[in-house]
């Protein structure tokens, strides 16, 4: 077996040992949400972060970003209910986003009950952080939101679309995206796909679509992760879409545009709140869906430079 030149064993040793510690100096509790138990984790000093993650993923999923982040903040991530080693009710109406902010909203109060936080959520985790910043600005000092849109605002920038033939056309597009949404309102067979066909695939695919190494992804939970997260789709998608409001907010948010999204497209992302964020900015990234996975350091950057512009927000 050939050597390894000296500088590749000594940078190879630095990242292990970098690795080893950040891993070391997360510590993990479980708090009570709104009738489950959440599994919390945290590492790191100083302004505090809150990263929420989304379907079909857990915690781990932020865990390149994090462990950047970690060297200059307090970084939180949990697993949302239904995944990882939190409670997974079964019920439908479980995953309601009343229910998901209030489960935010006890992490918030046990990780920082009297100093508002940095929030960022990637696919289903800014779809709910949409509704958290919107139900309750005065807890976040700044949002960063990636392939996730309010769902309100979805919905209201689909129906000015259909007004006008552009508008059309970005709306047909986004609609071949979200083919998955209807296929997911189809009750047993999406668990089943999940459980016995996707899940010892999804590896595999993210790989090969997305260029996401497998280092941590997908989590062990993922089959149980992803029959329990439909229920995300079913339990508020139709609802929002036939009474969607303006869902306002004051708090300073940042969009990452992953312009090679499979899911959310770029016209979307970056059109849909413009009406509705006091104080907006959009910054595109040449970047597939899971860019968390893809671009840890790129994501770790822009959270960082949007909350060194909104600051560390005044106690409550």
């Amino acid at each position: 077996m050939r050597d390894e030149p000296p500088a590749e064993r000594a940078r190879s040793g630095r990242d292990q040992r970098t690795h080893a510690d950040a891993q070391a100096a997360e510590s993990s509790r479980r708090i009570q949400g709104d009738g489950v138990d959440l599994a919390v984790h945290e590492r790191g000093q100083g302004p505090a972060v809150l990263l929420v993650h989304g379907f079909p993923d857990t915690h781990a999923v932020w865990d390149g970003v994090a462990e950047r982040l970690a060297a200059r903040f307090r970084v939180i991530t949990y697993d949302v209910r239904g995944a990882g080693a939190s409670s997974r009710p079964r019920r439908r109406d479980a995953y309601r986003f009343e229910h998901l902010v209030a489960d935010m909203r006890a992490v918030l109060d046990a990780v920082s009950p009297t100093a508002p936080v940095h929030l960022a959520g990637h696919d289903w985790g800014a779809i709910q952080s949409w509704e958290a910043v919107c139900a309750m600005p005065e807890r976040f000092a700044s949002f960063t939101s990636i392939s996730g849109p309010c769902l309100d605002h979805a919905a209201r920038w689909m129906r000015a679309g259909l007004r006008r033939p552009s508008g059309v056309r970005a709306v047909a597009r986004q609609l071949a995206h979200s083919w998955y949404i209807a296929a997911f309102q189809t009750p047993v067979v999406p668990e089943l796909v999940w459980r016995h066909v996707l899940a010892r695939r999804w590896a595999g695919l993210l790989e090969r679509t997305e260029g996401v190494a497998v280092r941590t992804h997908p989590a062990p939970t993922l089959a149980e992760d992803a029959a329990a997260g439909v229920n995300l789709y079913r339990a508020n998608m139709l609802a929002r879409r036939r009474a969607a409001g303006e869902r306002r907010t004051t708090v300073p948010t940042q969009i990452v545009v992953a312009t090679g999204d499979a899911f959310v497209t770029p016209a979307l992302a970056a059109e849909a709140a413009r009406p509705f964020a006091d104080r907006l900015q959009v910054r595109p990234v040449r970047a597939p869906h899971w860019v968390p996975l893809t671009q840890p350091g790129e994501i770790a950057r822009l959270i960082a430079e949007h909350i060194a512009q909104a600051g560390t927000g005044a106690s409550r």
